[in-house]
């Protein structure tokens, strides 16, 4: 069984940065490609960034290209998601995700274990 626990969030000025951490137990961390996907109140959860098994650049939303930076440290089976200038609109529930397969893709079906989120709110 894997497991994924999210932490980092917080509340932060507009402007401001936060690190999200998850990390991975149960499974082989180094073969998964790992996802973050958010959701706000009242919205549809959405990918934000990704990262394959076998490469070491990020896949990115739009809405958070240049901002935000995904990365993973296989040693301690935990992924990473650095954001700065934080907007507002970024607020969210932040999900970490798991597909077996590897890829880094956008598809949040294709993800098969899924942490409990951490809350991250912006202020204006």
């Amino acid at each position: 069984q894997v497991q994924l626990v999210e932490s980092g969030g917080g509340l932060v000025q507009a402007g401001g940065s936060l690190r999200l951490s998850c990390a991975a137990s149960g499974g082989s961390f180094s073969t998964y490609g790992m996802g973050w996907f958010r959701q706000a109140p009242g919205k549809e959860r959405e990918f934000v960034a990704a990262i394959s098994w076998n490469w070491s650049g990020g896949n990115y939303a739009d809405s958070v290209k240049g901002r935000f930076t995904i990365s993973r440290d296989n040693a301690k089976n935990t992924v990473y998601l650095q954001m700065n200038s934080l907007k507002p609109e970024d607020t969210a529930v932040y999900y970490c995700a798991a597909n077996p397969r590897g890829g880094g893709t956008i598809v949040v079906g294709l993800y098969a274990y899924w942490g409990q989120g951490t809350q991250v709110t912006v202020s204006s």
